[in-house]
């Protein structure tokens, strides 16, 4: 049987950790630890963590600061150093797993070299949330500032929204960082995930960072999360600090001319939906017009 340790990072996580907490109980794996880390909420979430170890190997980590989301990770599975275990489970607070899921990833990740295993993510009322993504590159950049969302219909984006690509198991390149479970070995190899990111792009970066190391990562739609979702689509700050995320990222696996032509693509569809009066595209474009002073997260 699978021995799996899991990380949940809250923050203000009151009004959904519970649901998280009790969709965790899983057919076929053994849950050894179960670290809820804490990112100085100010609501009842870590009291929350608290009352389920009387059914649950709890273990509570407070950061003391808002740290982000590698940071709280990499602070979890660093208290995991005298347990046992096969894979990592990571998740945010507000998804809820099927009793089947884990053990239909952890299945999955038996294949050798396969590092990354990624549910299907539906939303609250069943309809599916696209959760993988395409290699970032300048063209794909530059369809999505053409033509917005419509690009991932016309399979020219990064993101991928074909409902068929999320009824079959396959290799993908990166998926939502929301739910997926990590091989132990593969943590083990590649280290931990980059606080530098903060909240967005974390994932990105550690997907593709285990690809360079000859690690692959697994979709497999028989294993299902339900995500209620954030409000990065919203709120500009957090829309801001995505853009700027995934444009720093970029920038360091590329050569300064390619860096730049990314750029220039994701600053032409935010200037355009700027123009057109998106609150959250205004605030991207501040933002990427000094990209060494990117948003940052109060406490």
């Amino acid at each position: 049987m699978t021995s799996i340790a899991i990380v949940i990072v809250t923050y203000n996580s009151a009004e959904v950790l519970q649901g998280c907490l009790a969709s965790l109980p899983s057919e076929g794996v053994d849950i050894t630890r179960v670290v809820v880390v804490d990112n100085n909420s100010r609501d009842d979430s870590v009291a929350i963590a608290l009352a389920a170890a009387d059914r649950l190997p709890i273990r509570s980590v407070q950061t003391g600061r808002n740290a982000g989301y590698a940071a709280a990770v990499n602070a979890g599975v660093a208290t995991l150093t005298d347990e046992k275990y096969d894979a990592i489970w990571v998740m945010n607070p507000d998804t809820r797993l099927r009793p089947d899921t884990l053990r239909i990833l952890a299945e999955a990740l038996r294949e050798p070299r396969r590092g990354i295993a990624v549910p299907k993510i539906l939303n609250p009322n069943g309809t599916l949330q696209p959760s993988l993504r395409r290699m970032p590159t300048v063209g794909r950049a530059l369809a999505e500032a053409v033509v917005g969302a419509r690009a991932g219909r016309m399979r020219i984006g990064e993101l991928i929204t074909d409902p068929r690509e999320y009824e079959r198991a396959h290799a993908a390149v990166w998926a939502t960082g929301a739910a997926m479970l990590l091989s132990a070995d593969m943590v083990r190899e590649i280290g931990g995930w980059d606080e530098s990111l903060l909240l967005y792009s974390e994932e990105t970066e550690y997907a593709l960072r285990a690809a360079d190391n000859g690690w692959s990562l697994w979709f497999d739609p028989g294993a299902v999360v339900e995500h209620i979702g954030g409000d990065s689509g919203t709120n500009p700050k957090l829309a801001a600090l995505l853009v700027v995320n995934k444009v720093r990222l970029f920038k360091r696996r590329h050569a300064l001319p390619v860096a730049g032509a990314y750029y220039a693509a994701v600053m032409l569809g935010e200037g355009v939906r700027a123009l057109q009066g998106r609150r959250t595209s205004r605030a991207t474009v501040a933002a990427l017009m000094h990209p060494n002073r990117p948003p940052t997260l109060g406490d």
